[in-house]
Parts: C-alpha cells; structure tokens; sequence
C-alpha cells in the first residue's frame, strides 16, 4: 500500500526539528500552469525512503532533471537515505487521483525498488548519490543540496539541460536580481483549499502533474538562491512547495539551482534553491559528466 500522506505527515512534523535554520524541506508549484511538453527534460523520481530513515520508511517522490544521457541532477535530501532503485518518469501527468496512479508499488517496501521491477513496469531507473558535503539543512553556509541519479541506460530522446556557467549568478547585483524573473518547474499538487472539510489552503497530493511558474529573485548568497514564492505578486506567477524538491530553477536557457527549501508549510512565501553555479558543485558534477 502507498504510504505517501504518511511520509507527507511525517515531514510536516519534521518542520519544528528545522527550526534551528528556518527551512523545510520543499517536497509543488504554487501557482502556475500546467507544463505540457514545455520541459520535457524535467522528470518526477519516487523511491522509497529506508525503514531506519528519521522520518520512517515508506514512498515518496521529487522532482529532477536530465543534464546530460545518464545523469539526472535533483536535490541532495531526495537522494539519501534512500533504499533500492530510483523510479524514473518523464511523463508530463501522473495522476488525477490516487486510484489512477501511475507510480507502482514496490513488491518490498523495506528493499525499495527493484530493477527487475523497475524494468518489468517500463520505468527507467537510476542509482541515488547525494554530494559528499551535503549539510542536512544544518550549516547555510555549507548547505549542498545537491545530488544526482545515475541511469541504468541513456536516454537519447529528450535534449538535457544546460547548466549555468560557472559563477553565473554572482552578476547579479541586489537591485537587478529583485528584478529578475526565474522559472520554476517540478511535480506535485497546488496549494488550494480542499473540496470539504475546513477550507484553509494546503498541499494536496492529487492531480499530480508536471508545471512550472515564475517567480523574482529576492536574496542571493554564496550557496543559496532565494525567491518570492507569491503567486499573488504581480512580478511573478507562484513559487515551489511539497513536490517540487529538487526540480529546476531556469533563467536565460540555463539551468541554475534546483529546489530546496520552503519557509512556511503553505508556500506562501520565500523559497530556498540549491545553486549549481558555484564550485564546489560543478567540480562534483564534473565527476560524472
């Protein structure tokens, strides 16, 4: 059985444990339009999380993106503590409930996802590696959010993304970065407010489907890029919540962080993006590209 508001529980009561940095880990679009085949290099990861895992065990998914054949780049908190495969999917929509889920459940939840399975199902999947520095939303400074899938094959018919030069992101005084508008893509629900029961906005798990928005630059650090997340601002159009962890930040046909963190548990607000610009994530990347 599919354990996903389990794991959705489990890390909303995580939250209060992340005080100490002011994040939460951002695991969909809010705001936005539904994406098509507007990035069809943008795909959705599920795997299981291991049954030692702080959180507990169970499925869970993220989003991630094809940077060259074999390689998907995705956020580091979506490639560790993993057990198994990576379920891989570049279908643009996944479902518009739980009973028409496309994502299959592995025969074991505790191993994971098999590549037997994997391939039995028709599924691409890939090996997890989060960077070597990765903090765990521990150190702002130190912050490497930052991981990877390796592929069990190429993919040869979707065109990967280009990252960011290396330090792209450093032109960006202040006073231009406040006016400059990034595209978000990834996987997930909106934040709405549900069709019964208290009608206070929150994440819901269905439709589930590929998006994208834009959204203003706000701060820019020596690890972090942090937006506006208001899909009520008018300079952009939403932000990135509960799905979206580790999908793509985009601007001018260059991929240039990826999905990290949230500050609120509506979204509503500022949101946190690995960059991949710098350093000490292009030197790893090189590693494998």
């Amino acid at each position: 059985m599919k354990r996903p508001l389990r794991r959705l529980a489990l890390l909303l009561a995580a939250m209060l444990a992340l005080t100490i940095t002011g994040a939460l880990p951002a695991t969909a679009i809010t705001g936005g339009e539904p994406d098509g085949n507007r990035h069809p290099n943008v795909g959705m990861i599920a795997f299981y999380f291991s049954p030692d895992d702080p959180l507990g065990g169970g499925l869970a998914s993220c989003s991630a993106t094809l940077i060259s054949p074999t390689i998907l780049l995705t956020a580091a908190h979506c490639a560790t503590g993993t057990t198994g495969a990576v379920l891989v999917t570049f279908e643009s929509f996944i479902a518009e409930n739980h009973a028409n889920d496309i994502i299959p459940d592995a025969t074991d939840p505790d191993i994971g996802y098999t590549p037997e399975e994997l391939e039995a199902a028709g599924f691409l999947w890939g090996t997890p590696l989060a960077h070597p520095d990765y903090s765990n939303f521990t150190d702002i400074d130190n912050w490497n959010d930052v991981g990877i899938i390796v592929l069990n094959e190429p993919v040869t018919d979707i065109t990967p993304a280009t990252l960011a030069p290396e330090n792209y992101l450093d032109q960006f005084e202040p006073s231009v970065l406040n006016h400059t508008i990034f595209e978000l893509v990834g996987y997930g629900t909106v934040v709405r407010k549900p069709e019964s029961g208290p009608q206070k906005p929150q994440p819901m798990l269905y439709p589930n489907f590929r998006r994208y928005t834009t959204a203003p630059g706000q701060k820019l650090t020596p690890q972090i890029l942090q937006l506006q997340g208001n899909p009520n601002d008018n300079r952009g159009g939403g932000g990135t919540c509960f799905g979206d962890s580790g999908g793509p930040v985009f601007l001018n046909g260059y991929l240039v962080a990826v999905t990290s963190y949230t500050l609120t548990p509506n979204c509503r607000y500022l949101g946190g993006y690995q960059r991949v610009d710098i350093p000490v994530v292009q030197d790893w990347l090189d590693e494998y590209l």
